[in-house]
């Protein structure tokens, strides 16, 4: 047969249909340049908020969130910088929730003993759902409501952070609840201290209630060493006891989510994979085999991630969006915060 016989054979449309075809896998995108810039932007941000946090005496998560809000809202485009900003904000931020649970040892817990653990378990459950009823009465958003009632009862912007993911709230209310809540703590922190003094409490007491209802860990240790290292001591295992609570409430979120929404949507995770990390290490830790100088590195590196997120979080915001929340907000940030400092001192008076 000619080669040319064979040739047109080959061709024939019949035959050709009958070869196996070899289909080329699709190239994954490569989005790390895409990313890197506005991830190197808010690593250098973050450390300027770090240096203006401690130069100023302000949270240094507060100042990230400052200057991501300033950044996301100059008069000139930033659009290049967004899809890094977008990733620090989202999943940094829960690189450092997990790095939280390095803080915490099950032992810390069970010292405190059972009226200790009652007064926190009270105070965080009357603060989560309180709020959140507030909320309802005031006209403001179930996602806004959600956060700041976790913010308030938990653990400031890294409980805001947490919750984030399973809020559906904007990130305008994000910056919201995280401004608040860290207002609302940085005045507790000065207030704490006087009312403690006016009120006769004796140290034992003092400690369980800064701890049980100023809002960052940051904050507590400020009031705390207002009375000694003994009390500052008792005052953050009491504040790490509530950060602990943060799993629980994360988690039962994020399953109401899951009954509520239809079978055919896509459903959030029953334990998001952030609050499982959290809890392992919050084992690892109690196994007492991690070195001291592994556990403050740990809380230094997750310090930095909380400052890294928050200022990609704050570069998502519009403040022409901030304005359309009204005052709902800022009345529910104030009774929040007389709930959770009632409610502690009520229980701290009952059994302490």
């Amino acid at each position: 047969m000619k080669s040319g016989a064979c040739t047109h054979y080959v061709d024939m449309p019949h035959v050709n249909q009958l070869l196996p075809r070899t289909r080329r896998a699709p190239r994954a995108k490569n989005t790390t340049p895409r990313l890197l810039p506005g991830i190197a932007t808010a690593i250098a941000l973050a450390i300027a908020a770090r240096w203006l946090g401690g130069a100023s005496g302000f949270s240094s998560l507060t100042m990230a969130v400052i200057i991501g809000i300033v950044l996301g809202n100059v008069p000139v485009s930033i659009d290049q910088l967004r899809p890094g900003l977008s990733f620090v904000a989202k999943h940094v931020l829960r690189i450092g929730v997990v790095a939280l649970g390095m803080r915490l040892s099950i032992d810390n817990v069970t010292e405190l003993g059972t009226g200790v653990i009652i007064t926190i378990v009270a105070t965080v459950t009357a603060t989560f759902f309180g709020t959140q009823a507030l909320g309802r009465r005031l006209g403001v958003s179930r996602p806004l409501s959600l956060l700041i009632a976790t913010g308030y009862s938990i653990c400031g912007a890294s409980a805001i952070a947490a919750m984030e993911a399973s809020s559906d709230a904007e990130e305008e209310e994000v910056a919201v609840a995280i401004g608040l809540v860290t207002l609302a703590g940085t005045v507790a922190m000065f207030a704490i201290p006087v009312l403690g003094t006016l009120l006769g409490l004796t140290d034992a007491q003092y400690a369980i209630w800064a701890g049980a209802s100023i809002h960052d860990v940051a904050q507590v240790v400020s009031a705390g060493a207002a009375r000694g290292s003994t009390v500052l001591a008792a005052a953050v295992v009491v504040k790490l006891t509530r950060v602990l609570l943060l799993a629980p409430l994360v988690t039962g979120v994020s399953l109401s989510q899951r009954r509520a929404g239809p079978s055919s949507a896509a459903r959030p995770a029953p334990i998001p994979a952030f609050v499982a990390g959290f809890l392992l290490l919050v084992a690892i830790r109690s196994t007492g085999t991690i070195p001291d100088s592994v556990v403050e590195t740990t809380q230094w590196i997750e310090s930095l991630l909380f400052t890294i997120a928050l200022v990609g979080l704050g570069a998502g915001v519009r403040i022409s969006k901030l304005r359309q929340l009204g005052g709902g907000p800022l009345l529910l940030g104030t009774l929040a915060s007389g709930l959770v400092a009632t409610v502690s001192l009520g229980a701290v008076l009952l059994v302490a």
